[in-house]
Parts: C-alpha cells; sequence; structure tokens
C-alpha cells in the first residue's frame, strides 16, 4: 500500500536541475493520483518505484508537512514546471524530443508551438489508439517508435493512472538513454487546447477550482469528492 509518509519525493523545484543524466522515470503525485494509488495496487506500484516523484499539487506538499513524513517539499512542482525546465535546458544545447499520447491535432499543435517556443528542439511524436487498453501490436509499434527515435527527452501523455502503469510496465523494453517524464495534461496546456489558469490562481494554490469552474461536468468528481476524500485517507494515514 502506498503511503505519504514514506514516499521520496523532490523537495523543490531547484532539486530538478540536480537529477542525473541517463535513463530516468519521472513521476507526479497528486491528490487524485494518492487517492487512485490506494485502491490500485499496479498504479502504487508505478509510483513507487519510479526514479523521481514531484509533488504536483499544494495538497501533497501541506500533508506532508501534517504527517511529518519522509520527505518535506516546500513548494508544489507541477507536470508543467517540469515540461518547462526539462525543454528549456534541451533547447540550449539542442536535441530531439518524442511525445508519445493524446491526438493528431494536438501533437500537432504542439509541434508548429514548439518550433517558436524551442527552435533548437526536434519535435517526434506518436498517437496512440484512443482505446483503455493496448494490443501487443499497439505496445509494439509505440516502443518501436520510440526506440526508433532514440530521443534526448521522452513525454508520455495519456491521463494517470494509464500512462504511468504503460511506462513501467514497458521500462525494460524502451531502450532509451534520456528522462521520461508522465505528464498528462500538459500536452493540452502546450498544444492550448485546454487552458491553464492564470498565475494568480497557481500561486494561491487554485489551480484545481479555476480547472472545476471551467470544466465542471468533466472535474466535479475528481475536485468535490476526491478532495473530500483525500482529507480522509491522509487521516487514516496519520492515525492508523
Amino acid at each position: 500500500m502506498i503511503r505519504l509518509k514514506t514516499l521520496s519525493i523532490q523537495e523543490s523545484r531547484d532539486a530538478l536541475a540536480k537529477l542525473p543524466e541517463g535513463k530516468l522515470l519521472i513521476n507526479t503525485i497528486n491528490a487524485h493520483s494518492y487517492n487512485t494509488a490506494l485502491k490500485d495496487a499496479a498504479f502504487a506500484e508505478a509510483l513507487i518505484k519510479g526514479d523521481v516523484l514531484i509533488p504536483d499539487g499544494a495538497s501533497i506538499v501541506m500533508a506532508c508537512r501534517w504527517l511529518k513524513a519522509k520527505s518535506q517539499p516546500k513548494e508544489r512542482i507541477a507536470g508543467w514546471d517540469l515540461f518547462e525546465f526539462e525543454m528549456n535546458r534541451l533547447n540550449q544545447t539542442g536535441g530531439k524530443c518524442f511525445f508519445m499520447g493524446s491526438s493528431e491535432k494536438v501533437l500537432a499543435l504542439i509541434k508548429e508551438k514548439a518550433k517558436v517556443v524551442y527552435p533548437n528542439i526536434q519535435i517526434e511524436s506518436y498517437s496512440p489508439p484512443y482505446k483503455p487498453e493496448f494490443s501487443d501490436e499497439d505496445n509494439r509499434k509505440i516502443i518501436e517508435a520510440i526506440n526508433q527515435a532514440n530521443p534526448d527527452l521522452l513525454w508520455i501523455g495519456m491521463t494517470a493512472p494509464k500512462q504511468e502503469k504503460w511506462t513501467y510496465q514497458h521500462w525494460k523494453d524502451l531502450k532509451v538513454n534520456c528522462h521520461v517524464g508522465n505528464i498528462g495534461a500538459v500536452f493540452d496546456f502546450f498544444a492550448g487546447t485546454v487552458e491553464r489558469a492564470p498565475l494568480w490562481w497557481q500561486e494561491h494554490s487554485l489551480e484545481w477550482l479555476y480547472r472545476l469552474i471551467k470544466e465542471p461536468k468533466r472535474m466535479w468528481r475528481r475536485y468535490i469528492i476526491g478532495n473530500a476524500l483525500f482529507l480522509i485517507n491522509i487521516f487514516k494515514e496519520k492515525f492508523q
């Protein structure tokens, strides 16, 4: 079972600059993924056994303090923060970045924007079939596309927990020597198909509320029920 108090979590954005080079699996954890991991053992294993875990939520930062957890993150490190840091670093040296996930439309928008924002990065991508479970043939094609590209940076975007479980399951098959990040919604944020919360909302730990206001039908269960469930789960972890 996943326990927040025992996890090794990155404690600040500055720590991203100290991550070792080479093949590295980077995951994020927030209230929603914590709740999901408590009932999905395969997802919990994927999070725990990744190389790096970043606190993508102010709720995780505050919960670690209250639990007196092993890791005491000083700030939220959003998936977007990881994305910008890694892309800016690669843009300085030049190289290839591979985006796996999302639709052809979103990937096309990513490529066009990247030409302007990150002109020194060559972008390649693969849009997997839209279905709950990939077949062996689907997985083979995805892995072949990534390995053939041999990228300097790899992003996986299929939403949690699917993306984390897929990457962990096929980690040995991915013949890459780079940082690999599961970043879900960041694909849409960068493409502009989903609007990210303005800076004020981000700074006041209200990005979740902004997304709820923007997409109430899709997000109400995750944020209204999910946030209440997170508090209950953290309370149980504290006293059990």
